[in-house]
């Protein structure tokens, strides 16, 4: 019987439904599959899934061992595409794979899987229609076919190639590569998880701490590929016919739909859209704001005019893209009445009437609809009116390495900034967006191809990297003519205005209102978007350089005026709107932050320097210990943030103090908050008690604290995942001379036998550890009398030491006796075990020998009524001792 929750039964279900296919059709199914197959299993289990696969004659014994050790040795995914394809090979073996599959999908119900089986039973013939549809297209009348030659050749001249930015101050303000060689691959996931909606506006107001999604996919997400985002939907048990991407600021929507066009031009995917027609919103904006949909399809895509009418009459055969719904002009509203909806392609109504209609399929029934907004719009747009909901999460590992690799021109200087970005991990985390890929590789160039000039070192702080991304525009600026200093205070005059007032996209007035020169610098600062045909419109490149530049401003200009109305508005704003601005403000306090851009602006102002520190120092003060008290741990950490930023160790010194106590327990805290974290523990030298309980940091977040772990007299990491590779950073706390821990819990962590040599030494050079907590652990009794043998040491002072469900067994006990000398062992708790009455004996011995115990708790264990009794009234041996049963 196999080891999954499915019964043997809905398996044989399953596997006739199987049969009902032909032996062609199960091979189309397969080589669909295929690449979603491969990567469920990659994010499972994979050596329960090779179990499965061996229980059901899907691989043999030896080839699972190789396939583990393939695992083991390279990546995941490739030995999953490489199983995937070798089993499907063999007729058999296939069939064996799909039952494996189907009986493990309750107890690993990753939605990806669930997402393949249901489409396999409900629509699995349908689905091999149309993918002979999807490869192939409709068959077309000649005129239309020559129609639709000339819209593909026009949709390959918009999509073939991506715009990109050249490095600041190069002779063109932009260049353009093929999209084939420049596109890396972005992580779309579907359906989106709402529960993580506040997060999301967040980031959406320039977060810049880690993205909510975790760097390895987790159970629950599933991912979608372009290429399926019109595919079944199991959720819905339906074929979507309109589906909204949502995504960050700068995280790719836009890219990713030039791409997914490029594609299905190219005929990778989805044929079925005889016409695909593609809107950006942006453009969309300069048209007159009422038409028809005939007079803007016509505008776009004037070749289509002598056919349109007839395209127009077979819905089904097309799609409509519109990509950034939410910088539309006129807010869409799907929720509005269907009176208002329009019916005909000729009704003449607003932009936003026209897609709303689209949407709710009063116009063009039958047709698809594809858009694009950033996540704040979702509640205006009313997502329900979409069969599926996306979301694009950006970069993982592998894709930002790609980035990096295709954006430097060699591979040793590639290989050698990414290695910093990733050990950076306040670098790191930004790069899940490829708009701030491309800061980081502009702003790291010089540091990295030791140009004459260069910063001495990379940065370590997201100011000091927009310090750099600015040096370099400047460097690069070789006009000696103009005021360098005077241009850069009016283009932040220009950014703070749109700050204060939410404006993002900036018109001729605007400019000419702040008196910025139009010319070399400010291109590289910011893109010209075209408003109508004979006006331009302006916006930064990216809103964390405008909100950079607008902080910048202050220590250009030290108006004292100016100073205290925008630290009012900081102090009166409850919507982080200038949650950025003022840590960009904090940052740029910090003289060795600034030093570099001196050099190109001159002297910067010490007066706002020393304001900012003290309107800081406020903050900390006033806000602190209100967050402690609240227990807001979100509010604690942005204040460390704000504090990391500075750089000011003093100040943190002076405003967190020595001997405080921090508790995150029960907040999820990445590894960049762990970085910024240990930057605050390091300041302070000392802290009295840190609780990091269920705080979810794993081995990689604990790694970022090892060095200042140390300073700590109560450590709690209970609930942490740290496995036994997370003991080293523990150990090399424990064996620092100057280590201050007092009281230790590493509680539900999956400890096992193989972390307590490494720990038995570790506690035999520490003298200050006086309590340590290993419960509901998987410590057996190898590892316990390995551990034990520490307290043998002059040096070990541990005096309560839990040992409570570790599923000890009485052998364990006899382990117990190396504690009969022991002189420092107050309170051992063996609760919760597997103990029986035979190892009562061994007890019994060691209460009597070990004469410094004062508590020993024995309570939920495998004892007889009559023995608790016994073991109860062994407490009269000795006058003080408490033996807790019960």
């Amino acid at each position: 019987m196999a080891f999954a929750d499915t019964t043997e039964s809905e398996i044989s279900n399953f596997k006739r439904k199987l049969e009902e296919y032909t032996d062609g059709e199960l091979k189309r199914l397969c080589k669909y599959f295929q690449e979603d197959i491969s990567y469920v299993i990659a994010n499972l289990d994979f050596r329960s899934i090779l179990h499965e696969f061996c229980f059901r004659g899907a691989l043999s014994p030896d080839q699972a061992t190789g396939y583990e050790e393939m695992e083991k040795r390279q990546d995941s995914f490739i030995a999953a595409s490489d199983l995937v394809e070798n089993v499907f090979k063999n007729e058999k073996n296939t069939m064996a794979l799909w039952q494996s599959l189907f009986a493990l999908k309750k107890r690993c119900s990753h939605p990806n899987l669930l997402q393949i089986l249901d489409e396999i039973v409900n629509n699995g013939h349908t689905l091999l229609v149309e993918e002979m549809l999807n490869e192939s297209g409709h068959n077309l009348d000649p005129e239309f076919r020559d129609l639709q030659k000339s819209h593909k050749e026009s949709l390959y001249c918009k999509t073939s190639e991506l715009n990109e930015y050249m490095a600041p101050g190069s002779s063109k303000q932009s260049h353009r590569f093929p999209i084939s060689e420049r596109y890396v691959e972005l992580v779309v996931i579907s359906e989106r998880q709402y529960r993580n909606r506040a997060r999301h506006e967040m980031l959406e107001a320039g977060e810049l701490h880690e993205h909510h999604i975790k760097q390895k996919l987790q159970v629950g997400l599933e991912r979608i590929t372009p290429n399926r985002l019109f595919r079944w939907c199991y959720r819905s048990h339906r074929m979507p016919t309109t589906v909204i991407v949502t995504g960050v600021a700068g995280v790719g929507k836009t890219t990713l739909m030039q791409k997914f066009v490029f594609d299905r031009v190219g005929k990778k995917h989805y044929q079925k859209f005889a016409f695909v027609f593609f809107f950006k919103m942006r453009e969309v904006n300069t048209m007159h704001p009422e038409l028809s949909l005939e007079h803007l399809l016509l505008q776009q895509y004037p070749h289509l005019r002598d056919g349109l009418q007839k395209i127009l009459e077979d819905p089904q055969k097309l799609l409509f893209i519109f990509d950034g719904l939410d910088e539309s002009k006129q807010p869409v509203d799907l929720s509005i009445s269907a009176n208002h909806l329009c019916s005909s392609p000729s009704d003449v109504r607003s932009i936003r009437i026209i897609i709303a209609s689209l949407v709710r399929q009063t116009l063009l029934k039958g047709s698809f609809v594809l858009v694009t907004s950033r996540p704040r719009s979702l509640k205006k747009l009313e997502a329900r009116f979409f069969h599926r909901t996306a979301e694009i999460i950006g970069f993982l590992t592998k894709e930002r390495e790609r980035y990096f690799f295709k954006f430097y021109d060699n591979d040793d200087i590639s290989r050698e900034v990414f290695r910093y970005v990733k050990d950076t991990d306040i670098l790191y985390t930004l790069c899940y967006n490829p708009s701030y890929c491309w800061i980081t590789c502009t702003a790291l160039r010089p540091c990295f191809t030791k140009q004459s000039g260069s910063p001495s070192s990379p940065p370590k702080t997201v100011t000091q990297l927009f310090v750099y991304f600015i040096s370099n525009i400047l460097k690069n600026h070789n006009d000696s003519t103009q005021n360098i200093r005077e241009e850069i205070t009016q283009i932040g005059c220009l950014a703070e205005h749109g700050i204060k007032n939410q404006i993002y996209i900036f018109q001729a007035e605007d400019l000419n209102t702040f008196r910025v020169t139009r010319g070399k610098i400010l291109s590289c600062f910011m893109m010209e978007t075209m408003a109508t045909e004979s006006k331009t419109n302006h916006e930064f490149l990216h809103l964390t350089i405008q909100e950079f530049l607008a902080a910048l401003l202050y220590y250009i200009d030290d108006s004292d005026d100016k100073f205290k109305k925008i630290i009012e508005r900081i102090s009166t704003c409850s919507d982080g709107q200038y949650e950025i601005l003022s840590r960009f403000m904090a940052g740029l306090s910090h003289q060795s932050s600034t030093s570099v851009l001196k050099t190109y602006l001159g002297k910067f102002s010490t007066e706002t320097s020393t304001k900012v520190i003290k309107w800081l120092g406020e903050k900390v003060s006033d806000e602190l210990e209100a967050a402690r008290i609240a227990k807001d741990k979100r509010k604690l950490l942005n204040l460390f943030t704000y504090l990391f930023e500075s750089q000011n160790k003093t100040l943190v010194r002076e405003k967190v103090g020595q001997g405080s106590s921090l508790v995150f327990s029960s907040f999820y805290l990445t590894p960049l908050d762990c970085t910024i974290l240990a930057y605050i523990l390091e300041c302070c030298k000392e802290i009295e008690s840190l609780d990091l309980d269920s705080c979810l940091i794993q081995t990689e977040g604990l790694e970022k604290l090892r060095s200042v772990l140390h300073i700590v007299k109560e450590l709690r990491l209970g609930k942490n995942d740290l496995k036994d590779s997370g003991i080293a950073s523990i150990c090399d706390a424990l064996i620092r001379r100057d280590c201050r821990i007092q009281t230790l819990s590493l509680s539900k962590n999956i400890l096992t036998d193989d972390c307590c040599e490494h720990l038995a030494s570790a506690l035999q050079e520490n003298n200050s550890l006086s309590s340590l907590d290993l419960g509901k652990n998987k410590i057996r009794d190898e590892g316990l009398e390995t551990l034990l043998s520490a307290f043998g040491s002059i040096r070990c002072q541990i005096e309560t030491l839990s040992l409570a469900e570790n599923s000890l067994a009485d052998d364990s006990c006899r382990k117990l006796r190396c504690l009969e000398n022991c002189t420092t062992l107050k309170k051992l708790n063996l609760s919760a075990n597997l103990l029986t009455n035979r190892c009562a004996e061994d007890i019994e011995r060691l209460i009597r020998s070990c004469t410094s115990l004062t508590e020993i708790r024995l309570g939920i264990n495998n004892f007889t009524s009559e023995m608790e009794r016994k073991l109860k009234n062994l407490s009269s041996l000795r006058p003080g001792l408490e033996i807790v049963i019960g």
